[in-house]
């Protein structure tokens, strides 16, 4: 994310956290370890990267953002 004690990378880490615990952990009981991994990144996948628009990236999803630049990033290299 950054730095070690940067406050940018600290608040971001924090947010993506909160997020995790109210949309996933917080949902239901798990029963096994597997099960809430499965849950973690079914909800990464799915909504936190592909839903989730962002200001830094013009209102665009991450996903959608990659998709327009990795074009000009594999043209520039």
């Amino acid at each position: 994310m950054g730095r070690v004690g940067s406050a940018g990378g600290n608040t971001a880490r924090e947010s993506f956290f909160a997020l995790l615990q109210k949309n996933v952990l917080d949902r239901r009981p798990w029963r096994t370890r597997n099960e809430l991994r499965i849950a973690i990144v079914t909800w990464i996948e799915r909504t936190y990267h592909r839903r989730r628009r962002q200001l830094r990236l013009g209102r665009l999803t991450p996903v959608e953002y990659e998709t327009i630049m990795t074009p000009h990033t594999a043209l520039a290299a």
